[in-house]
């Protein structure tokens, strides 16, 4: 429905209401309610005067948050963080005191943020292992299904349509694992007070620095994390931001590889994106099937991958324990990097599982071009009957030339086959030559190397991570 104020295209367009979620108010103030209610907890157990009845009333009211409220108190004492807090305190009178005891902003802030992180890869690995999967079934069922390869996109040796599709699945492969590193290596925050000293909560629990210790092993314990960052200033080093941000790019990276490869191919007329019953190609040609899903992963690929310089200025220009230059940044580039590949991958998957490959197209083209892959064995034959293999080399050159500009100059069909037939230098009939053009002689090991990719590297992610093939996908906005 339009409104008349501007509206993220990644929020009304392209990203998943799960990722979505994740990036909202509630589940950021929700968040910020967690670790209040972990702290206070903490500071309970550890002896600080903090009871189980202001524990429980905190647990009570850690998802009805009043927003017209908070921006009440916003307006009043122009804080986003003590908003909160006298937010939550109205509902919670009896554990006002002693909410936020000893923290400051960035307990909820930056801790917020590391848990909002590890979540949204956590949902991006499964979206990667839910495309890895749709490849493989492409790259198998297509393993050995002869078609050009090229270098520099000039037609070379033939490969498969299978193999070259687990080019794709191992780039997605590499990304996985930098996601599996990213998710297993980020930590919290922890509490570590104004400039990182943790002195205010050695105040409170008066020197007792083993105490102070354990207070973050139990918050990191209660928001499921195995450890905090072991010093600080204010913040977390923002280079935890750029790790994020980069491991995110390189999945557009890869997306947009596949997708570049895809609008080539069909160009090609070989293999297709779906394309719809009733979808419009262009609005002034009726006849036309653009690739628009890859051109839109390319497009948003673009944005991910320029994005990556937010972070990498914002940690470059820190001072000292603390400066708030980061924060309108942040706000930007980490939520709308995860929003962006969260929808990339949604238009990957939708395309990885409804590819049109058209094998008389692809027959054709390989025909074409397969008398010159031919012509080192042609050469070979004439060899074995008596010819001299450097004369042959010169003479198959020049019949190449001859060949080619029937093709380029004058549109005709590729007929090397029929110049070297009617060559005496060779001694070959034409059906002895044409022995020589059967495709599947010239694909190598690409059907062996498909079977042992799939079974060596696939096969092992699609067993670890099952649960995100079961999982039921929302709607996809392609």
């Amino acid at each position: 429905m339009p409104t008349n104020t501007y509206e993220s295209p990644l929020s009304s367009r392209y990203a998943s209401d799960e990722m979505l979620y994740l990036f909202s108010a509630d589940k950021k103030f929700s968040t910020w309610r967690r670790l209040w209610v972990a702290l206070a907890r903490a500071e309970m157990e550890l002896g600080l005067p903090v009871t189980q009845e202001q524990v429980d009333e905190l647990e009570a009211h850690i998802t009805d948050i009043d927003y017209e409220r908070a921006a009440q108190w916003e307006k009043k004492l122009r804080h986003d963080v003590m908003a909160h807090v006298h937010t939550y305190g109205e509902l919670c009178p009896k554990a006002m005191p002693i909410i936020h005891l000893g923290a400051t902003s960035c307990y909820v802030g930056d801790n917020t943020d590391v848990i909002l992180m590890r979540e949204g890869l956590e949902l991006v690995r499964d979206k990667l292992v839910q495309v890895i999967a749709r490849l493989g079934e492409f790259a198998r069922e297509y393993e050995a299904l002869p078609t050009l390869g090229f270098t520099h996109f000039q037609a070379a040796q033939l490969v498969t349509v299978g193999k070259r599709a687990t080019l794709w699945i191992n780039e997605l492969l590499m990304d996985l694992e930098e996601v599996e590193h990213r998710i297993s290596t980020l930590k919290l925050l922890g509490s570590k007070g104004t400039t990182g000293t943790q002195a205010s909560f050695l105040e409170l629990f008066e020197g007792d620095h083993e105490k102070v210790r354990l207070l973050e092993e139990k918050i990191a314990k209660e928001m499921g994390f195995t450890a905090v960052v072991p010093v600080s200033g204010q913040t977390y080093s923002r280079k935890m931001d750029y790790n994020v941000v980069s491991t995110l790019a390189g999945i557009a990276q890869s997306a947009s590889k596949f997708a570049t490869d895809m609008r080539l191919l069909c160009h090609l007329k070989e293999v297709e994106e779906p394309f719809e019953k009733n979808q419009i190609g262009s609005s002034a040609m009726p006849y036309k099937r653009n690739p628009m899903r890859c051109e839109r992963i390319c497009s948003l690929a673009r944005y991910v991958i320029v994005d990556v310089g937010n972070p990498a200025v914002t940690t470059a220009t820190q001072w000292f324990e603390r400066t708030l230059d980061d924060s309108a940044n942040k706000r930007l580039s980490v939520p709308e990097a995860f929003l962006a590949v969260d929808a990339i991958l949604n238009i990957y998957l939708n395309v990885a599982s409804g590819l049109v490959v058209h094998p008389k197209v692809i027959e054709k083209h390989v025909l074409e071009e397969l008398p010159f892959m031919a012509s080192e064995n042609i050469m070979m034959d004439a060899v074995k009957k008596g010819g001299n293999r450097q004369e042959l080399h010169e003479r198959i050159r020049v019949l190449s030339q001859e060949a080619g500009r029937n093709v380029k100059e004058l549109g005709l069909s590729n007929n090397l086959i029929d110049l070297i037939a009617a060559d005496p230098a060779f001694g070959l009939s034409r059906e002895e030559l044409s022995a020589h053009l059967e495709p599947k002689d010239y694909i190598g090991r690409c059907p062996e190397q498909v079977e042992e990719f799939l079974e060596t590297q696939v096969a092992p992610v699609l067993e670890k991570y099952a649960a995100a093939l079961d999982t039921r996908q929302s709607e996809l906005k392609v």
